[in-house]
């Protein structure tokens, strides 16, 4: 198979990468440009693990093919160092003990992220609701629930 030319932007830094035509974002960002904190979990986009920005929007990079992406504006876990949503989220995982082993967690804050944005005004089912389609095999959910409440009712 031939390789394709893909031009994107990742983390505010332009990239031009040749990926193969199946090859997927996750793949991409992992192996090629070293981002590892993009966990790759189930493979089949259930898990959330994956989870990056996609022009601004939560995607699965694990089935979003890397060639898809030629343009797009890609931010991975790495990317929200200076995002003050996301510092708060952070701080109030720590708080509200929403972490274990930490492996859905880089999915987890950026779903986590876009509720905050996009549903200020989320209640407890609606923030539960968001996050059904990020799993976690060792917390029951409650401290994350409650971690990102807490932002959301900070921020009003």
């Amino acid at each position: 198979m031939s390789r394709i030319a893909v031009s994107l932007t990742v983390n505010g830094e332009a990239a031009r990468v040749e990926v193969e035509p199946r090859e997927h974002l996750a793949d991409l960002l992992r192996g090629t440009l070293l981002l590892t904190g993009t966990h790759i979990g189930c493979e089949h986009g259930v898990c959330g693990a994956c989870t990056v920005e996609i022009d601004g929007v939560p995607a699965r990079s694990c089935i979003t093919h890397a060639g898809s992406c030629d343009g797009a504006t890609v931010r991975t876990i790495e990317g929200f160092d200076d995002d003050e949503v996301m510092a708060a989220l952070r701080e109030a995982f720590s708080q509200e003990h929403a972490l274990q082993c930490g492996y859905c967690t880089p999915g987890m804050l950026v779903t986590a992220r876009d509720i905050v944005l996009r549903l200020p005004d989320a209640d407890e089912a609606r923030v539960r609701e968001e996050l059904a389609g990020n799993l976690c095999r060792c917390t029951g959910y409650r401290g994350i629930v409650r971690a990102v409440l807490h932002v959301l009712a900070a921020r009003r």
